[in-house]
């Protein structure tokens, strides 16, 4: 998937792709000025806010270094049969925003086509799961105090501006489980300064780090934060402690005597090391997340005239001869050979116009998307969904 948000994030840190995640921080701006409106704004993050029933921890407030009480702005919407909905009071909302204060939408991709569009392109670029939490701070107010995160995260600034403090780490890629809670921020500054609009800061897992508008005076910041969870040997070593399962050995009490069952389970677990590589996990992990969730297709509401393939990672497309396989979230389906450029097509991540699809993949192209949505690898395109790829990511035919 070719996804206007990443070739301009790696054109800004000087990066060829998603190696370079987590080597080191890197900061750029990037060259696209209407990119960054086009991915979010303060007045669309509200409107997302206004129009749903958010809870905490999905939606925040903080003023002065500390969270805001969710009933000074929330409010039970009642229907006039007495039902109750929490709803984020805008004007008490707005009141808090005039003072100065910071809101936070964690996993605005779920409430927000664009951005789970360039989650799912994300995704598909470093094969690793990611969210983004969207920064809204006015005024005066301050953000977070000095902190780390488990992940690394890729920080874009959409609307004003807010200084940042970046630090070494204090502990070698720490964890949040982990044999030591590395709660004693590093020295090192390795960066101090203004992060403005179009700018892009990469901070990797472990580098402390803090954001305020303290002392900036009038004015707004807008960030996104996509935070990017990679895998690591203790991820590999839990995937081998279900697969531990399978043999005899493994399910057995252990003795608190000393007795040849020790040795027999340290062969065995170097046997299943052996058999089950890091690189056997990682392709398992992109095969057992759950289908992303999509509106159903249903013939009652229209024909299928537009798709485009929502797997959380890039479908797996194997050449059997005759056949050709696509493995995709926990899935296989077997198509005849000649489906292949109908497959590539539709499992692009890219928009499929079908009317236009034929002309490059056959007329066969419609029946095989139909089996690809019945089978929730792809998606039908509503104009809502649209929207996301719309400016971002190019339709498949063209």
């Amino acid at each position: 998937m070719d996804h206007r948000l990443i070739n301009a994030i790696e054109t800004a840190l000087g990066w060829s792709g998603a190696e370079e995640l987590g080597k080191g921080f890197v900061r750029g701006s990037l060259d696209d000025p209407a990119l960054v409106s086009r991915i979010m704004t303060p007045n669309r993050l509200l409107d997302i806010a206004m129009r749903r029933s958010l809870n905490r921890p999905q939606f925040r407030c903080f003023q002065k270094g500390e969270e805001v009480h969710p009933a000074i702005y929330y409010t039970d919407s009642v229907s006039p049969r007495g039902q109750s909905i929490p709803m984020v009071n805008m004007r008490s909302l707005g009141r808090l925003l005039d003072e100065g204060a910071t809101v936070i939408m964690d996993q605005a991709n779920v409430f927000d086509p664009t951005m789970e569009v360039a989650c799912r392109a994300l995704q598909w670029w470093s094969r690793e799961r990611v969210q983004v939490n969207a920064y809204l701070t006015t005024n005066d107010a301050s953000g977070f105090p000095l902190h780390w995160d488990d992940h690394d995260v890729v920080i874009v600034q959409l609307a004003g501006e807010k200084a940042w403090e970046v630090r070494a780490t204090s502990r070698n890629v720490p964890m949040y489980r982990d044999a030591d809670p590395n709660a004693t921020p590093s020295d090192e500054i390795i960066w101090s300064g203004t992060m403005r609009t179009g700018d892009v800061m990469h901070i990797p897992r472990g580098h402390w780090h803090q954001a305020t508008r303290t002392g900036s005076g009038s004015g707004r910041s807008l960030h996104v934060t996509f935070g990017i969870t990679k895998r690591t040997g203790a991820s590999w070593l839990a995937w081998l402690g279900d697969w531990c399962r399978e043999r005899e050995v493994f399910r057995h009490d252990l003795d608190r005597r000393e007795s040849a069952d020790s040795a027999a389970l340290a062969e065995a677990a170097v046997q299943l090391v052996r058999e089950r590589s890091s690189a056997d996990f990682l392709r398992a992990y992109e095969q057992e997340v759950a289908l992303p969730r999509h509106v159903p297709f249903l013939d009652i509401f229209g024909s299928l005239d537009v798709v485009v393939c929502t797997t959380h990672f890039p479908p797996r497309i194997n050449e059997l001869g005759e056949a050709v396989d696509v493995v995709a979230s926990g899935k296989k389906l077997t198509f005849a050979a000649k489906a292949l450029p109908a497959l590539r097509l539709l499992l692009s991540g890219r928009p499929v116009v079908l009317e236009q699809a034929i002309t490059v993949a056959g007329t066969e192209v419609a029946d095989i998307a139909e089996i690809l949505v019945k089978e929730e690898l792809c998606a039908v395109l509503t104009p809502e969904l649209s929207s996301g790829y719309t400016g971002l990511v190019t339709n498949a035919v063209s």
